[in-house]
């Protein structure tokens, strides 16, 4: 018996090992498929998970580290970056483990993120997150998670109220879930409220990403107040002089600032001389900015 044991051990093994290898091959195929020739090609969630016998959890964990490995390269690739993969590998990763709560929460971000940062697509977050609360309906972070894609990228604060409010009403939710959506009803969306929804983030996240996240999030704010209070200092030279200055050294000059300018990250912003806008450098790590109205 013991020897049947453990040959049937090292036969499950085998089994797995070969399984995983062909995952790979197939998520490698897939993958340089889509770079060489635009094609897409991967196996369907509900063949992969038959395929992968009782190594499901092992499979997942491999299709998460191949999407992470896409989105990565995507977003620091020089070239044209497309996306069409992300959404499938996150998916065929989701359904080989439906409780990959990090795959979804951080493959949702990576999705609704702008373009070229991201996919540019809250409606396939939106979808992943859904999917996520089908398999665990009472994960209040899923539902909330839903409201802030709605509010941040989608510009939606009153469906994201209502997400917000249904995260409220799960079992074990944070107690600010029901007071911000009553804010962000009634307040809509600005820059104040978006300040104060990534410091709740950052303070109860459980996960460092998150922290970050919501870190660089903030930086991205004071760098858009700031570039308001610098065009207001170059419409005031302006007045005086009749010309829009023509870098900042005229605006040290005359006294409206003490040094140049730089964005939270140290990097100096851009003056446009010929209109007086102020922008961030291209090489600056918070663009692309978000699209968030001043605060009221």
């Amino acid at each position: 018996m013991t020897t049947r044991a453990g040959l049937a051990a090292i036969a499950a093994l085998s089994i797995a090992v070969v399984g995983l290898q062909m995952f790979e091959e197939r998520a490698q195929a897939a993958l340089m498929a889509q770079q060489q020739a635009d094609v897409l090609y991967v196996q369907s969630p509900a063949v992969l998970t038959r395929a992968s016998l009782s190594y499901t959890s092992l499979a997942a964990d491999l299709y998460w580290i191949r999407a992470i490995q896409y989105y990565g390269g995507m977003r620091l690739s020089n070239g044209e970056k497309k996306y069409d993969l992300l959404y499938p590998l996150l998916d065929l990763t989701t359904s080989l483990d439906p409780r990959f709560d990090v795959a979804y929460r951080f493959g949702a971000i990576f999705l609704a993120e702008e373009y070229p940062g991201g996919a540019g697509r809250p409606d396939l977050a939106i979808a992943l997150l859904e999917k996520g609360l089908r398999a665990q309906p009472d994960k209040w972070q899923f539902a909330e998670d839903v409201g802030f894609v709605h509010y941040w990228w989608l510009h939606d604060p009153a469906t994201a109220a209502d997400w917000f409010n249904r995260a409220g009403d799960m079992p074990g939710a944070a107690e600010w879930l029901k007071p911000l959506a009553a804010v962000t009803l009634a307040q809509g969306s600005n820059r104040t409220l978006s300040r104060q929804l990534w410091t709740e983030i950052g303070r109860t996240a459980e996960v460092e990403w998150f922290r970050t996240q919501a870190d660089f999030r903030i930086k991205q704010l004071d760098a858009m107040d700031g570039i308001d209070v610098l065009e207001r200092a170059v419409q005031v030279y302006r007045e005086r002089t009749g010309a829009y200055p023509a870098s900042w050294a005229d605006l040290i000059r005359a006294g409206l600032m003490r040094q140049v300018p730089a964005d939270p990250t140290g990097v100096p912003f851009r003056l446009d001389a010929s209109n007086g806008t102020v922008t961030l450098d291209s090489s600056s790590s918070l663009n692309p900015l978000p699209v968030i109205e001043q605060s009221r």
